[in-house]
């Protein structure tokens, strides 16, 4: 298990986290939500090994981060930031590829390339294997960076880890759910999955677990159905809601109300009720 034990991260005088505990699981994918500057990203790349806590343990099976060198980290978990800045005109196929350095002089050129290819396809990016990564909008671009640390994550002997920070953030629709559906197969095959989102829709549906943040803080970790309560999401973001029964998913559906008094909801108290759902 990937495991942040108390953690505390302090920058400039700022308090990042404060006291976050937090386990990922193997077989598991687990979604942090909150407001913007409630610490998602500082704790994606504390997770990730990427910055180091202040104060708190940072732990892969019982061993402290630190302790791993940098190849053998890769070889345990991949990690797709916000943005990923590359000016050279590689194509992607090429990129993709880059996810496979941690396992040279462990795998074949032959190997790798088929690792590469079924991660472009995985990702929905085949197509533009041999397109120049410049040439590509933001979300395709996004698209080729995961199909980058799936490669990387092939082959690993173990349990493994993929740490996504805002994945669907410059995707339509349809990948939007394409990505977090991989999320999901992912886990399916053992992959503890870490995921920073801001839609709390798209987290309803496809989190095992659900963390709430907010100013460095966890407010409630749990099934999305236990955390997703109104009360605790107004809190957290500042914004009245409504959580009615997902007409599709058995997950919760939450429905912003701004300017809705508690009288005017649904219910007259501004609980959780179930609305009329017109079909067409």
């Amino acid at each position: 298990m990937l495991s942040l034990d108390a953690v505390h991260v302090r920058r400039g005088g700022a308090v990042l986290l404060d006291g976050v505990s937090l386990g990922v699981r193997p077989g598991e994918v687990t979604v942090v939500v909150g407001p913007n500057g409630a610490g998602k990203s500082t704790l994606l790349k504390v997770a990730a090994g990427e910055l180091a806590p202040t104060h708190g343990a940072v732990t892969l099976d019982g061993v402290p981060l630190d302790r791993y060198a940098p190849g053998a980290l890769a070889l345990r978990r991949a990690v797709l930031p916000q943005q990923s800045a590359l000016g050279f005109p590689f194509t992607a196929f090429e990129v993709t590829l880059m996810g496979r350095t941690p396992h040279a002089r462990r795998s074949t050129r032959a190997a790798d390339e088929q690792a590469a290819l079924g991660a472009l396809d995985r990702a929905d990016v085949a197509a533009f294997a041999e397109r120049r990564y410049p040439t590509l909008s933001g979300g395709e671009a996004q698209r080729v960076h995961l199909a980058r640390a799936l490669a990387q994550l092939d082959g690993i002997e173990g349990a493994a880890y993929l740490l996504l920070d805002e994945p669907t953030a410059s995707l339509d629709l349809t990948h939007q759910h394409g990505v977090l559906r991989l999320a999901r197969e992912m886990a399916a095959d053992g992959v503890g999955v870490l995921a920073v989102l801001h839609d709390l829709n798209l987290a309803a549906q496809y989190a095992d677990r659900l963390v709430v943040l907010r100013g460095g803080r966890v407010l409630a970790d749990g099934s999305p159905a236990d955390v997703l309560a109104p009360a605790l999401v107004e809190a957290a973001f500042d914004m009245p809601v409504m959580v009615l029964p997902h007409p599709c998913f058995a997950c919760p559906l939450v429905v912003p109300v701004p300017g809705v008094p508690p009288a005017r909801r649904p219910g007259g108290d501004g609980a959780s009720a179930a609305l009329p759902i017109l079909l067409s």
